[in-house]
């Protein structure tokens, strides 16, 4: 059956998802700077965010992280809502400035406190701690320092993540080293849509190298400890369709496939940048060693794929988030509900580089919520997380290895450069007064996953 949505056209048919396996990593996800607010707690130091925040123009409202979600101070009681949806797991970003204020140098123990506190909490809620390294909040004292185009941030990187390992260690189930990067470089360095907010083409693509040496040198310094720990790292990954069948859209299909997916899966798959792109960017590509680059390129345990829409490109390269004129249902922020791309990517995806197993680290989508009698009505969200597992059991199903869901996001959050304005969480949160709500959308993933794991309920 389907209802007319406005000039969208929904289909309100619950699909049929089918059984998981019984160690099948059920979670949600999060980010420090996007809930934990007390950014002038207890020795930490400002990261880009704040300073990009306090930019006029830069973020809807003009509005900042300082409280956001008042996490620092609530972890507990958001540790006990993750473990009343029934799930097993829970992923969350460490904020540099935290541990490193200066970025390098001394070490801020209260940072790392509130850390093992967080792990420790979740441990003894039955929650796997999945721990991602950078989520976009660069320590600002690095930033003075040239940022991520600087050619030591690979070992400032390095040395972080072996400060968060040293206290952390084998107590998280994984650590992912970066979160989106394509987003850190092309947003923050070239478009200036996120923070540092600097438009300049030849910093992004150099801080894009810079990152792929930083995740590189990670991964070995981690291996070098043993670790018990997976070790991987999260990409924001779309399918990627031509306008039309015409040559020149598929050329420039193909170039935005190449910009977006393939600049982080090659080197870390293959030890290189593609080369469409390479030539593409020549003009403005700065210097490499291709032999360092190579070394981003290590065994991994894991890939995390965020996944939330397609990208429909005409030629000359102008993508969007789905076809210029459709009518399908959309997200508060615009983009196409597209839960066949979730199938689509994962078996393209492996056929092509094959990692040992996949975590979806994000899916979600922002929606217009509906409160009635102090519930929240979120519809669109919840067929949203139907349909996008019953995709991804397809997946499974066609040879995929998923290990893992992440539902993107525990909570609503500071959503970036929107400021508090779209709402991604399955609990709504009311920002004046800090009250969590659970939406319908999560009470019915607290049931779903609640049978999911206990075989012979479904």
């Amino acid at each position: 059956m389907t209802i007319q949505n406005g000039s969208k056209t929904v289909n309100q048919t619950t699909p049929i998802i089918g059984a998981f396996p019984p160690d099948f990593i059920w979670g949600v996800a999060t980010s420090a700077y996007q809930i934990e607010g007390a950014t002038q707690e207890d020795g930490r130091g400002p990261s880009i965010w704040d300073t990009y925040s306090r930019i006029p123009g830069k973020v809807l409202g003009g509005e900042s992280g300082d409280v956001a979600c008042d996490h620092y101070h609530r972890w507990a009681s958001d540790l006990d809502l993750v473990a009343g949806l029934n799930l097993n797991a829970y992923r969350f970003s460490v904020a540099w400035p935290r541990i490193l204020p200066q970025g390098t140098g001394n070490v801020n123990a209260a940072g790392l406190d509130f850390y093992e506190r967080l792990v420790d909490g979740a441990l003894e809620r039955g929650l796997q701690p999945h721990v991602t390294l950078y989520h976009w909040d660069l320590p600002q004292a690095l930033q003075d320092r040239g940022g991520w185009p600087h050619p030591d941030m690979p070992d400032w990187f390095t040395d972080y993540a072996l400060a968060v390992y040293g206290r952390l260690g084998n107590r998280v189930a994984s650590y992912a080293t970066f979160n989106e990067p394509w987003c850190t470089a092309e947003l923050g360095y070239h478009v200036g849509r996120h923070a540092p907010g600097l438009q300049d083409l030849r910093a992004s693509l150099l801080a894009s190298y810079q990152i792929q040496l930083a995740h590189g040198s990670v991964i070995r310094a981690l291996r070098a400890q043993n670790t018990a720990a997976e070790l991987g790292t999260v990409l924001n990954l779309y399918p990627v369709d031509a306008a039309s069948e015409r040559a020149e859209d598929k050329h420039a299909a193909r170039l935005v496939d190449e910009k977006l997916n393939r600049w982080y899966l090659d080197p870390i798959f293959r030890g290189r940048f593609p080369a469409l792109a390479v030539a593409d960017y020549a003009e403005s590509m700065p210097e490499i060693d291709p032999v360092a680059l190579a070394s981003a390129k290590q065994p991994l345990d894991f890939l995390g794929v965020n996944y939330y829409f397609r990208q429909w490109v005409s030629e000359g390269g102008a993508s969007r988030a789905g076809p210029p004129s459709t009518d399908a249902e959309q997200t508060a922020m615009g983009w196409e509900v597209y839960p066949e791309g979730l199938h689509r990517l994962l078996t393209e995806l492996h056929r092509e580089y094959q990692a040992p197993k996949y975590l979806i680290t994000e899916n979600g989508a922002a929606f217009d919520d509906h409160w009635d009698n102090g519930e929240v009505h979120d519809e669109a969200r919840t067929r949203f997380l139907q349909s996008h597992l019953h995709q991804l059991h397809r997946a499974m199903q066609d040879g995929v290895p998923v290990a893992g869901y992440f539902g993107w996001s525990l909570m609503d959050n500071y959503e970036w450069a929107y400021g508090y304005s779209k709402r991604f969480g399955i609990v709504h949160v009311d920002y004046e007064t800090q009250q969590r709500t659970l939406k319908d959308s999560a009470k019915w993933y607290r049931d779903f996953v609640g049978q999911q794991r206990q075989p012979g309920q479904l």
